[in-house]
Parts: C-alpha cells; structure tokens; sequence
C-alpha cells in the first residue's frame, strides 16, 4: 500500500495515474491520503491542464482523520475537484468534535485492529453516525476492532450502517437495473446500500489506499 500524494510521487505521474483510471472507466477507484493538500493542488492542477473536463465519476478522493487534531485536512478535501469526497476516521483514536462535514459525501469510521489495537469509545463512533445524519452525509460503520477486524463485529446501536454517497448509488442502481428512487440516506433499503457498499469496497473495485 502507498500514498499516491506522497511529495517524492512526480505531479506527471499522479496525472497518468488518473489519465489511467479515466480510460478505465468501468472500475471505480477510491483513492485515500494523509496528504489533502497535496492532492488539491495536484488534482486542481490535473483538470486545469484539461479545460471542460468535470471530475471523474469514477474516481472518490478522500482523506483519513484518526484524531481532531487532523480534521483541518477536510478543509483541503473540500478544495480538491472530485466527483466523490469521503473521510475515513479509521482507526479513529479519539473523538472529533472539530470535524466539518461541509460538501463531504460519505463518512468512514472503524476502530484500530491487529496486535495491541487502541480501543474506540462509542460515544464517539455514535457522535459521528449522529451528525452525519444531520449532515445527510452517507455514513458507513466498518468495524469495532480488536485483535482482528471481525473480532466485535460491525453493529453499532443495533444494526449495520453501510450507506453509500446517494448519487454513485443511482448509478449503480442503473448498472444492475435496480429500480430505485431515494430522496434521503434513510429512504435507501439498507439492503441494496449493503450490496452497493460490498460492490465498491470489494475485490471487484480497483482502490488505491494511503500507506
């Protein structure tokens, strides 16, 4: 796993990288980073280069916040030219009572897995799911954490929270000739924002993730 921002990746190279992913247009690429500012100038500068060219349906740019110490990062999310934008807070380390959901489509939280996990409050996992659908931002439960991913399973106050950005579900809805019309996050069968959830996040789609 890699950061696609890192500042020694060249600017020529991020811009073939989406070139790529824009020819493959049948994949949809979540691409995350600890490095939103970067990526809103590289990105900026990507689709300034293309005059007309409208952000890649297919390409979702995000940025992870474990602590609120790192929720300045979605203020460069929002400046970066993107079809999708998502924040991950996983593993989220603390509470954020900072974070902006401002133009933020779809909202990540999990706790920290593997040897010596840090374990997640859930108060602020519940916080999150709240203002999220203040916000009618997607929001998608991944896991509690613990020594493996599965170890406490992935209900939080009973149920399974695996929402995904509205409009990227219309269109996967067309795909698989699934006749639905959503007009909030709640209005989505939980079932068919599952299987799209699966969908994306599964081996079928090409992600690239932030080391």
């Amino acid at each position: 796993m890699s950061d696609l921002f890192h500042e020694l990746v060249p600017d020529a190279f991020v811009h073939e990288v989406f070139d790529r992913m824009a020819e493959a247009s049948w994949h949809s690429y979540q691409i995350l980073t600890k490095r939103p500012e970067r990526m809103a100038a590289v990105v900026g500068a990507y689709y300034v280069q293309r005059p007309g060219t409208q952000p890649l349906p297919n390409v979702w740019l995000g940025t992870s916040i474990e602590n609120d110490r790192w929720t300045g990062r979605a203020d460069a999310l929002r400046a970066t030219p993107a079809a999708i934008r998502f924040i991950s807070a996983e593993p989220i380390l603390g509470p954020l009572p900072s974070l902006d959901l401002t133009a933020i489509d779809w909202l990540i939280v999990g706790g920290e897995s593997g040897a010596g996990a840090r374990p997640m409050d859930a108060a602020w996992a519940c916080d999150l799911r709240d203002y999220a659908l203040v916000t009618r931002t997607a929001f998608f439960f991944k896991q509690w954490g613990g020594r493996t991913p599965k170890a406490r399973g992935r209900a939080l106050d009973g149920r399974t929270w695996d929402e995904m950005p509205l409009a990227r579900l219309a269109a996967l809805s067309e795909d698989s000739e699934l006749d639905l019309v959503a007009e909030s996050v709640d209005s989505v069968p939980c079932d068919l924002v599952g299987k799209g959830a699966e969908d994306e996040l599964g081996a079928g789609a090409g992600v690239l993730v932030e080391a």
